[in-house]
């Protein structure tokens, strides 16, 4: 029997598109992952928009922040290897819950730090009830997460635990996490694979919480999260994990 983590693409598969375009997600869909990985943020007017970073562009001269949904709408991404030079619109949140939701599992990280980010996605998420099994609410905000769970209490969150200082040992590791991922009322914690042991991973799940994990990029990293029978997986390399797991 193989591997039975599930398999989320981080910003979905990126070979052949940028991060976070429907293409991209598309492109991950067609492989045969559970998920996609997906970051939204608030344009000016308060709309989800899905994109990674706070500026637009790499100029770093436009912040998603101060453009409104219909400026957004005229922009366009690229991906930063030359070989991939198509451009792709950055999507709505809206967009991809249309096309996605229900036949494809979401994993959407609220970047913030707008606490009625929370508010806005789960009024998007309102019209697809039927399928909030599928979708999971991620962020490294505490805030956000509870003000989440008091408005769409169906749908599970994550804890999304910052990667470890230099002398954080596994105890005191395990015990933030756990701590954390419990304040925000959160029914698991992502940790990056290089945080994972079999100690720390039983002492959370000791604690009531579960352990997803990122990043798992290599063999190596598959291997260690089938041997701690880790559940969910995001990596950047859903082929690998894919082909891995069958």
């Amino acid at each position: 029997m193989g591997a039975q983590f599930r398999v989320i693409a981080h910003r979905g598969a990126t070979t052949n598109a940028p991060g976070n375009t429907i293409a991209a997600f598309r492109s991950a869909k067609s492989l045969g992952v559970d998920a996609v990985e997906l970051d939204v943020r608030l344009s000016r007017d308060g709309v989800p928009i899905v994109h990674h970073n706070y500026y637009l562009d790499r100029e770093e001269r436009r912040p998603i922040f101060q453009l409104t949904a219909p400026e957004l709408e005229r922009a366009l991404v690229a991906d930063s290897r030359s070989e991939l030079s198509g451009m792709h619109p950055i999507p709505k949140l809206a967009q991809v819950l249309n096309e996605f939701a229900g036949s494809l599992g979401l994993e959407i990280e609220l970047k913030g730090p707008e606490l009625n980010a929370s508010a806005r996605v789960a009024t998007l998420l309102a019209d697809h009830k039927q399928v909030w099994e599928s979708i999971e609410i991620t962020s490294s905000h505490v805030a956000l997460l509870l003000d989440f769970a008091e408005r769409c209490p169906a749908v599970a969150t994550a804890l999304l635990f910052p990667a470890s200082e230099p002398w954080m040992h596994e105890d005191v590791l395990a015990y933030a996490a756990l701590h954390q991922a419990s304040s925000a009322r959160a029914s698991a914690v992502h940790l990056h694979a290089n945080q994972l042991t079999d100690g720390v991973v039983s002492t959370i799940r000791s604690g009531g919480v579960d352990v997803h994990a990122h990043s798992v990029n290599d063999q190596h990293a598959l291997e260690l999260v089938a041997s701690l029978q880790v559940t969910a997986i995001c990596t950047d390399e859903p082929a690998l994990a894919v082909a891995f797991r069958r």
